[in-house]
């Protein structure tokens, strides 16, 4: 099932939202370490912020819905699968992305390809099957 178009720009809404807020928090911090913060979580929505540092990759981990990325700090960031396979992704800062849910009994982890670190918001929808 399709997720409606007005849920759709709803979630979108709300996530630029918080990319000015964060956006303006996150250029007074040195990040020395990747990380993923909770922002929100409820039974419709899961929002939070990832930085990933150069050479030092999320942990493997899966997506069961839907999400939309919101790049802070944008760059090329590789989707490695369990078996080493790899998706390239240049996100733009400002832009959003939608990215599906992934196929069932897989997992991948999420590196930075580049120099400099990458930090997204992703507001993950937890009604979209």
């Amino acid at each position: 099932m399709k997720v409606s178009l007005n849920r759709a720009m709803a979630v979108t809404a709300l996530a630029l939202a918080l990319f000015a807020a964060i956006r303006s928090q996150t250029q007074t911090q040195t990040q020395t370490q990747t990380q993923r913060t909770q922002l929100i979580q409820n039974e419709e929505v899961k929002v939070w912020r990832s930085l990933v540092l150069p050479n030092s990759p999320l942990a493997m981990h899966r997506h069961e819905h839907g999400r939309v990325i919101i790049p802070l700090q944008g760059g090329t960031m590789n989707i490695v699968d369990q078996s080493g396979a790899k998706e390239a992704h240049v996100w733009e800062a400002g832009k959003a992305y939608w990215l599906p849910a992934n196929p069932p009994n897989t997992m991948h982890a999420d590196v930075n390809a580049g120099g400099k670190p990458i930090e997204v918001v992703v507001v993950e929808l937890q009604k979209d099957k």
